[in-house]
């Protein structure tokens, strides 16, 4: 038997004896290679209340139930009407016209995922205010869509005055214009999913990696091995040279760089040796100091951190630790074993993973004394911080009530950002008059004119401030249809507000910061 075929056997019969992956990571496979099993653990112990169960909102938790989210409740005392079955897939058309919307959207969404658990709780939105936050605070997450102004400005003062407090998605849409806002106190993210990679440390080699470099006689290999030496192991190699031959000291001037590249190019045998090539290539990564970058940094001075006890969070605590791991020798983060695909033969690159992977769980010991002895943090925590020590963030956001009474920010965004501010302030508008006794209704429907939209909005902004000028083809939009929920924005809506939940969820990738605001006619989305 050769051994390609022996191989092969050896390989089949691994696969074979690996037990099947169960129906919940079959399920959830695609999801798990995002956010991994940390984040979906995250995402099946929350608890989110949605407030209201329109179009819109359905569509916000038909793409949370469907990955997984633990438990849902559905605030609503509205009873279906034949509007609502037009223009909700959630619910059953005429069977569905004048049951509790909320048991009716429930019931539905609860077929998408049957590992998922759905209430409905037919109370209104008044009742649960009075309750008090109490009722608020079991609750990971809270959603609201079409509040009117009075009632979302109670809403955001409870769940404001506690920094324990959930945080707030509120959602208002028109027709095409829609905008969405998180409120959140403080938001910590250990896996940011950083598109910049942790440092090689190649200008700062640790021990085994400088001794096995200068162990290593480049000259005495064979010419297949030549070609297969890992680009990290040849700039380090070339460094030392040429810091024996400039005082010790790195490339400075852009000539001293390219005389560097050079030095590397000369130790080629042949034109076509790929791993040379990468060398070259990755050759800043020699001069480039590894220092603690400024964004990590500026978190070593947060005041979380003067004021420590048992009850802080784990992330400051580990925070502290890093802090004062990079305040000693080679101050930089902990090594992670993380290296990148390279030119280089099997034995080589496993080899040169050894070597990280030695050196990076030695540090992470190092690390680990640094965490003060009266707080319990579970190893896999520590494992992520580690690894993703480079692109850690602390995000403090605002309150939704602080959003119309900033007038300089509101002032700048008129030139700034007009076609999101003229949105936001349209959106405003009609939910301020929908807070207003008598509201303009007209039967059942609300009443909106351009005018009226219009004198509200400038009592938003400073005196003197005038309206961008695109906030009257908006007003114009709201007042067609200052009600409409959509299933084509709905739809949208429905996954851009999903994914920012999850991310606050699993504490994984970067929220938006500021109101994200739609306009479904001029087809974008922006930022104020």
């Amino acid at each position: 038997m050769s051994q390609e075929t022996q191989d092969i056997e050896t390989a089949t019969t691994a696969m074979t004896s690996e037990a099947p992956p169960d129906s919940r990571t079959r399920r959830y496979d695609r999801q798990l290679r995002l956010w991994a099993a940390t984040g979906q653990a995250a995402l099946e112990s929350a608890h989110l209340l949605v407030l209201s169960s329109t179009a819109t909102s359905t569509s916000i938790l038909k793409n949370l139930v469907l990955p997984g989210v633990g438990t849902f409740t559905v605030l609503d005392d509205a009873i279906v009407t034949p509007a609502d079955a037009g223009n909700n897939f959630f619910l059953e058309g005429p069977d569905s016209i004048g049951k509790p919307r909320a048991q009716e959207a429930v019931r539905l969404l609860g077929e998408l995922n049957e590992g998922v658990q759905g209430h409905a709780d037919v109370k209104s939105v008044e009742q649960l205010l009075t309750a008090g936050k109490g009722e608020l605070f079991k609750y990971t997450l809270v959603i609201a869509h079409n509040l009117p102004r009075s009632q979302l400005e109670r809403l955001s003062q409870l769940l404001w005055e506690d920094e324990d407090a959930p945080s707030l998605v509120v959602v208002r849409s028109a027709g095409f214009l829609a905008e969405f806002f998180i409120q959140q106190h403080e938001h910590t993210i250990i896996e940011s999913h950083s598109e910049t990679a942790p440092s090689l440390r190649i200008d700062k080699p640790f021990p085994a990696l400088l001794q096995y470099t200068q162990s290593l006689d480049l000259d005495a290999l064979d010419p297949t091995d030549h070609g297969h030496v890992p680009y990290v192991i040849l700039l380090v190699s070339a460094m030392e040279r040429w810091k024996k031959e400039h005082n010790g000291l790195v490339p400075q001037s852009y000539p001293e760089k390219k005389a560097f590249k050079e030095l590397v190019s000369s130790m080629k045998r042949k034109l076509d040796e790929e791993n040379f090539e990468e060398a070259e290539a990755q050759a800043y990564r020699s001069w480039t100091e590894t220092k603690v970058p400024s964004e990590v940094a500026e978190l070593f001075s947060d005041p979380k951190l003067q004021n420590l006890n048992a009850s802080s969070p784990p992330f400051f605590h580990l925070l502290a630790a890093l802090k004062a791991f990079t305040a000693h020798p080679p101050y930089t983060l902990p090594l992670t074993s993380t290296l990148p695909d390279m030119k280089a033969s099997t034995d080589a690159y496993i080899g040169l993973q050894k070597l990280y992977k030695d050196q990076a769980e030695l540090e992470k010991g190092t690390f680990k004394s640094y965490i003060s002895p009266e707080v319990q943090i579970g190893d896999d925590i520590i494992d992520s911080f580690v690894k993703n020590a480079h692109a850690l963030k602390v995000i403090r956001g605002s309150s939704w009530n602080s959003i119309d009474k900033d007038a300089t920010a509101l002032a700048n965004a008129v030139t700034a950002s007009p076609k999101q501010l003229a949105i936001h302030l349209a959106l405003s508008a009609a939910s301020s008059l929908a807070s207003k006794t008598p509201i303009p209704l007209q039967g059942e429907i609300l009443v909106l004119t351009i005018e009226a939209l219009t004198q509200e909005a400038q009592s938003l902004l400073p005196p003197e401030t005038e309206l961008p000028e695109e906030f009257e083809d908006t007003a114009g939009e709201i007042a067609r249809s200052p009600t409409a929920d959509l299933p084509n924005t709905a739809a949208l809506l429905g996954g851009l507000v999903a994914q920012e939940v999850i991310k606050m969820i699993t504490k994984q990738y970067i929220p938006i910061s500021g109101v994200c605001t739609v306009d479904l006619i001029e087809t974008w989305t922006g930022i104020l």
